[in-house]
């Protein structure tokens, strides 16, 4: 079998390239030349200022447009997508140049992520309107990537869990789920005849045209939130096109938006938010519950991470009465690929004691959470 390792003078490119490019740099004794020093040079413009110690380090790339665009686009020829995004993350953050995604001509130099995406909308006011059409595609760019990678996978599991929710115990021949049936009727087994009796028939419910459930997403728009708003902007969109399920989005501060008329675009939709602010859960969910109409086949979905501004013990009746009227009622600290935020354990905790559990989900556990809240089964969650 041939070894995948590198050699070691591979290895020392590597320390090289991680140590810095200074003469004699940790006694590697490897030269950086050609590309390798180009690449050496993108990164101390971004993580080394001069030759200090790790407390100088910063702006290196100056202030300009047109320098930070070069630098842009030399990270994108040396590095792999995924490792730009982060240097683009780390650019934002470390050397102040959100304002500068203001500008058309940066914008078109960026790699496109759902990070930028948050970053863009907390300048959306800010944005002027020679940009506001390069920010909208720049975003529609990473909705349309997000739709493809989400949305069969997301119709096929909810359309299943919708099927098996309206399972009947009296089906007609064409109806019978043979499978749940035999195992449902395992212990009538007669080995004589080889054969199962099947005392209980369990069958899908014949497709109906109407709506089957209804579900509530209710947003927090707080900053930390951004890349949470971004995933449950497109899975909104994508439950809205189910015909058998109605689906409201709702976001939320200190003051609450209905958003579900924009749902035809979540484009629209995460232009309609307003990342930052305050947080009144407790005013946000007063909001949802006047809207449930039919308890018993409505999902509300809360995704926030819990820091209450509102009244806390208001909130926590609000959950209370509405699952006991029926709803099922799921708590996400946040839907994305970056695990927990800082999050109100306090009040995580008390929804717990509720019997809504409040846990982080990737978009990719997200349909399998709805599944089984439409099912009316325990939540898959995650193990901390």
């Amino acid at each position: 079998m041939t070894s995948t390792r590198p050699s070691t003078d591979e290895r020392l490119r590597r320390w090289r390239l991680v140590l810095g490019g200074e003469p004699g740099a940790e006694g590697t004794g490897r030269a950086l030349t050609g590309q390798d020093a180009a690449m050496d040079g993108a990164l101390a413009a971004l993580y080394v200022r001069g030759k200090g110690t790790a407390k100088d380090r910063g702006a290196g790339l100056g202030a300009s447009a047109p320098s930070v665009a070069r630098w842009l686009g030399d990270i994108r020829g040396y590095f792999p997508s995924s490792v730009v995004q982060i240097m683009q993350r780390d650019a934002i953050e470390r050397l102040g140049l959100a304002t500068l995604l203001l500008e058309p001509e940066m914008l078109e130099a960026v790699e496109a992520d759902v990070h930028l995406v948050g970053t863009l909308l907390s300048l959306n006011k800010a944005m002027p309107e020679t940009t506001r059409e390069t920010a909208r595609a720049v975003v529609r760019k990473v909705v349309a990537d997000l739709e493809k990678r989400l949305a069969t996978r997301t119709r096929a599991t909810l359309t299943g869990a919708l099927d098996r929710s309206t399972r009947i115990s009296r089906p007609r021949h064409r109806d019978i789920d043979w499978d749940r049936t035999i195992r449902a009727n395992l212990k009538n087994y007669l080995p004589e005849h080889g054969t199962v009796v099947p005392e209980r028939l369990i069958g899908h419910g014949r497709a109906a045209r109407g709506v089957k459930k209804d579900v509530v997403l209710c947003i927090d728009q707080s900053g930390s939130m951004a890349a949470s708003v971004v995933y449950a902007s497109v899975f909104g969109a994508v439950l809205a096109s189910m015909r058998s399920i109605a689906t409201r989005l709702v976001v939320f501060d200190t003051a609450v938006v209905d958003l579900t008329d924009q749902l035809d675009d979540p484009v629209d939709v995460l232009f309609g938010t307003q990342l930052g602010g305050g947080t009144d859960i407790n005013r946000a969910l007063a909001y949802c519950q006047s809207q449930i109409t039919r308890p018993a086949d409505t999902v509300v979905v809360l995704i926030s991470d819990l820091y209450e501004g509102g009244i806390r013990d208001e909130m926590l009746k609000r959950v209370a009465a509405m699952k006991a009227s029926g709803v099922q009622f799921v708590a996400l600290l946040a839907l994305s690929d970056e695990g927990a935020p800082a999050y109100d354990r306090e009040h995580a905790a008390a929804l717990a004691a509720l019997g809504a559990p409040a846990f982080a989900c990737t978009p990719d556990l997200f349909p399998e959470v709805m599944a089984a809240a439409i099912e009316r089964r325990p939540l898959p969650i995650p193990q901390a």
